[in-house]
Formats: structure tokens, C-alpha cells, sequence
């Protein structure tokens, strides 16, 4: 009896069981044995053969309703040393796995691709999963997992501008995406928060104190127009622009990324707003909180059950029919597998990042829904004016302050 093994790596995201069922009961049909491999590579690069659960119909047939993971994941990285791989690739061969599925962002795409590399005779197949919507498919294909966490973000975030309104204070929430702004525009688009600040903005690095004035900008034009509230997104990327050096010492994960959450990015910029504006005589009250974690193990919606579902049944058909190699996609209805060759990056080595499209009508579409400074904004006398009462400062002197906020 062939066996097929399932591996989840790197953060949950809504529908990694609807996955996990639809690959198990097409393999059990098919009279293929499953296991689950728990907790992603933590084990098996250990060459630790013990932490495996065999998966029948029974076992999944209902949890694609399910939030989480049912064999858990983790952020082990393989490639960090070379007995990694070997010990993987030996642990697999001990259990008798002939097929591979690893569920999971760039970094477990990037573990399987030289997996697949070490096992002779396995083949694999990739399922790409994550919230922030950055792995390289076509711009209108979305990563599973990411619709369920706009959605319920668009909530979370609804609530947040209505607390801003009642209590007449600000929310700087930093939202999760590690290299791209997806997530923080699809939740700040679909809820309408004043603004919505992205790494894809920037061309170069991008200083705290731009940063600073970008906010400290939009919560002027907000008093200029009478409204001493709002709810701003940042999303987490914009870290991976700042200059790191500058801020000290940083954590980093497995795969050598920096854990941008711990740079606590909202916080940073809450205090040199707040002190700004204060030194003015503008007393605002501003809250820094982060939005992520609380999205990555909700039920996934119909939408994602469904693709999911999709993405499990074609990546057991795939290997079943001999394909490997590759990451699983399913492009206008159909099953388009991506080979790992044609994601890699030629500069790094690794996976490409899908970014957000500043230039596409999507994107400008949002945009013009938010209320920050704009070019247009100091090309008119009578808007500086307004501008800079708001600000307690003389107009000349806003214009010199705030033109680097737009660009200029």
C-alpha cells in the first residue's frame, strides 16, 4: 500500500483542514494509506519518525468547518543545516512515504522544493497557504485563508472605527503581512478606515519620522474637516523598509525573517505623533494595536472551504497521477500546477513575493477613499490654510513639514 503524507508549515490560516480532509478521503479512496505529520518539519528534521497520525474518512469528513489545524503546524526550517534536509529525507523514507502534500507560505514552499530534491522516487506537491496573499500567483488568484481574514479583520476593524468615534480617539493598528500590504489594504478597503499606509508605497527605505508625518498628517486633515477620530492601518511590511540599525537589536524567526512584530511598529509611531502634536498645544489620544493573530485560526468562509476542498482533491490527483515538483493552484476553475523552478527568485534563491499593485485601479480606487495628504492638498492656498490652523502651525511652515508626507 503507497502512502501519502500531509505537512502543514508556517502560520494557520482559515481552511488548512477543509485541505487536509478533501487530500485525505481522495487518497483513502484510492486505497492510499495517510499519515498526518504533526507540527510541520519540527520532528522530522529531527529524523523523529514517532510524531505521525494515520488519517482516515471518518477522522476528516466534517473538519473543513474547522478553524486551526488538526496536526498542528510549525515554523521548523529544514534548509537552516544541512543534516536538516537528510534527516527529513530519512525520517520520510523510514515511514514509507511515497507522496508529499505541504500546505504552507514561500518559506515551507521553499523547504519542499529541496525536499523533493533529497528523496528519490517522492513526489510533491505544494498548497499554497497564507494570509497575506504574497506568494507568486496571478494577481487575481488569492491565497487560501485570505478572504476569511478580511472579512472577519473588516469586522474587527468596523468595530474599532465605531470606538473611535463614541470615545473621539485614534487607532494605529498594525496589520499582519510580512513582506506585502495585501491583508491590510483588503481588510482597510472593504471596512473604510481613514487610511491604509503600505511598504509598497515606498520606492526606498522609509524613515520612522516620514512615517510619523504621514499619520500625523491625516489626523490634521481629519480636524480640518471637524473629526478628531480615526482608525489608521499600517501593515506589518513596512518594518522591512525601515532601517533596521537604527532601531537596535531585532528578533528573527527560523528562515532568517525578522519577527516585525516585535518592533511593536504602532507603538513607535503613537509616541512620536503623540509628542508632535503635543508640542503644539494638540492633545489626541492614540491606541497602537496589532491585528493578526485573531485572524489566522477563524472558521473559514464558504468561499475558502470550497477552494480549499478544491486544492486538497487536485493535489492528491496530481500526485496520484504522476505529477510532483510543483505548487497546486486552480486558475479559473481549473488545476494549474506551478513548477518550483518558475517560482524561484533569481536574485535570493528563494520564493518570489507577490506585492501589492500600487499602480493598479484597484489600489487607486482605495486610495482615493482615504483621508491623508495629498499633492493636491498643499497646491492650494485656501487647503494650506485650513491645513495649518488645524495644525497650530503657519502655512509656510506646514508646507515645508508635511511635503515630504506626499511625496514631494
Amino acid at each position: 500500500m503507497k502512502t501519502l503524507a500531509i505537512l502543514v508549515g508556517g502560520g494557520p490560516a482559515p481552511g488548512i483542514n477543509a485541505v487536509i480532509a478533501a487530500a485525505t478521503i481522495e487518497a483513502r479512496n484510492h486505497r492510499l494509506r495517510v499519515l498526518g505529520i504533526l507540527d510541520g518539519f519540527k520532528w522530522l528534521v529531527q529524523g523523529d519518525t514517532e510524531h505521525v497520525t494515520e488519517l482516515a474518512i471518518n477522522d476528516t469528513s466534517r473538519i473543513h468547518f474547522d478553524g486551526g489545524s488538526i496536526i498542528r503546524t510549525s515554523r521548523t526550517n529544514p534548509t537552516r543545516t544541512p543534516d536538516g534536509i537528510r534527516n527529513v529525507a530519512t525520517a520520510l523514507q523510514s515511514l514509507g512515504v511515497n507522496h508529499l502534500i505541504t500546505i504552507g507560505g514561500d518559506d515551507t514552499c521553499y523547504s519542499a522544493s529541496h525536499v523533493a530534491k533529497a528523496v528519490p522516487g517522492l513526489t510533491v506537491a505544494h498548497v499554497p497557504k497564507t494570509i497575506d496573499n504574497d506568494l507568486p500567483l496571478p494577481g487575481d488568484v488569492v491565497t487560501f485563508g485570505f478572504t476569511t481574514a478580511c472579512n472577519l479583520g473588516k469586522e474587527l476593524v468596523r468595530n474599532l472605527m465605531q470606538d473611535a468615534a463614541t470615545t473621539e480617539r485614534w487607532f494605529f493598528v498594525t496589520v499582519m503581512g510580512r513582506h506585502a500590504g495585501h491583508l491590510a489594504l483588503g481588510i482597510g478597503g472593504s471596512a473604510a478606515a481613514t487610511l491604509t499606509v503600505i511598504a509598497e508605497e515606498f520606492d526606498e527605505r522609509v524613515s520612522v519620522d516620514r512615517l510619523a508625518d504621514i499619520l500625523e498628517g491625516a489626523i490634521i486633515k481629519r480636524r480640518s474637516h471637524g473629526r478628531e477620530h480615526g482608525v489608521a492601518l499600517l501593515s506589518e511590511g513596512l518594518g522591512e523598509k525601515l532601517d533596521l540599525a537604527s532601531l537596535g537589536d531585532v528578533e528573527r524567526d527560523a528562515y532568517g525573517n525578522v519577527r516585525l512584530a516585535e518592533l511593536d511598529l504602532g507603538r513607535l509611531l503613537k509616541e512620536r505623533v503623540t509628542t508632535s502634536l503635543k508640542s503644539r498645544g494638540i492633545d489626541v489620544t492614540i491606541v497602537a494595536k496589532d491585528l493578526g493573530y485573531e485572524l489566522r485560526c477563524a472558521p473559514p468562509g464558504a468561499h475558502d472551504i470550497q477552494y480549499c476542498r478544491s486544492l486538497g482533491y487536485w493535489a492528491t490527483r496530481f500526485l496520484l497521477e504522476g505529477g510532483s515538483n510543483a505548487m497546486v493552484t486552480i486558475q479559473a476553475g481549473r488545476l494549474v500546477p506551478v513548477p518550483f523552478g518558475l517560482m524561484m527568485d533569481p536574485k535570493t534563491g528563494r520564493i518570489r513575493v507577490r506585492y501589492a499593485d500600487v499602480e493598479s485601479e484597484m489600489y487607486q480606487t482605495l486610495a482615493a477613499y482615504m483621508i491623508r495628504l495629498k499633492p493636491d492638498d498643499l497646491e492650494r492656498p485656501e487647503s494650506v490654510a485650513a491645513l495649518a490652523k488645524a495644525a497650530n502651525l503657519e502655512p509656510a511652515e506646514f508646507t515645508r513639514r508635511f511635503a515630504h508626507a506626499v511625496g514631494r
